[in-house]
């Protein structure tokens, strides 16, 4: 799907006349987070805030049902499931790359907005930047090729360390990438931990974006 496309389908209410608004149904758009509601705070006023500037306003003209995995991801395909069925115009994949192969997964007709980390065309999920075809479009920050760096960042802090260990979420479908992507440079990385993310505390402990 063309980001053009995209736009005019969230941007274009706001040229109606309120009262075709008012004999409209409201659209839904699906939200779906490997996350909490608790930490996503800073993240969920950007996107209303960028609703609002389009036309939209939550409750008024538009709806938002939002489905949390609460750092479950194995949780995702029937949250994602659950939101096709609710009907929702377009599906918002927060949280990077496994809610958004959820949702890949899940509708091949139903346009997705999505932000990851790592290369779209590598893990599938488009085709080109310049043209990404299907339904999908959205942003990544290439944060994945962070990864040496962060190597190399830790070595100049310790520089007399001779191992060097690496901690990853095996449930991450960017795992292969990240791991790819972890350079020792001129060194050796003696281990490599991976494992699934428990459900998170977070009373104690809030991430903001």
């Amino acid at each position: 799907m063309r980001r053009r496309e995209f736009i005019t389908l969230l941007g274009s209410a706001a040229a109606w006349p309120f009262a075709a608004h008012a004999q409209q149904p409201k659209p839904v758009i699906g939200w779906l987070s490997t996350i909490s509601p608790e930490a996503s705070g800073a993240q969920l006023a950007a996107f209303r805030k960028a609703l609002g500037e389009t036309g939209y306003v939550e409750h008024q003209n538009v709806e938002i049902e939002y489905r949390w995995a609460d750092g479950q991801y194995d949780r995702l395909p029937a949250l994602a499931a659950d939101l096709i069925a609710r009907g929702v115009a377009v599906i918002t994949a927060a949280g990077g790359e496994p809610s958004a192969a959820a949702a890949k997964s899940a509708t091949s007709t139903i346009p997705l907005v999505v932000v990851i980390g790592g290369d779209p065309i590598q893990e599938g999920f488009v085709g080109s930047l310049n043209k990404p075809g299907g339904n999908i479009t959205g942003t990544t920050l290439f944060a994945n090729a962070m990864e040496s760096k962060r190597l190399g960042l830790l070595h100049e802090l310790v520089p007399e360390a001779k191992i060097l260990g690496a901690l990853f979420n095996s449930a991450n479908t960017a795992l292969k990438l990240q791991l790819q992507d972890t350079r020792p440079l001129g060194l050796e990385l003696k281990s490599q931990f991976s494992m699934p993310v428990p459900k998170p505390n977070w009373k104690a402990f809030s991430p903001r974006w």
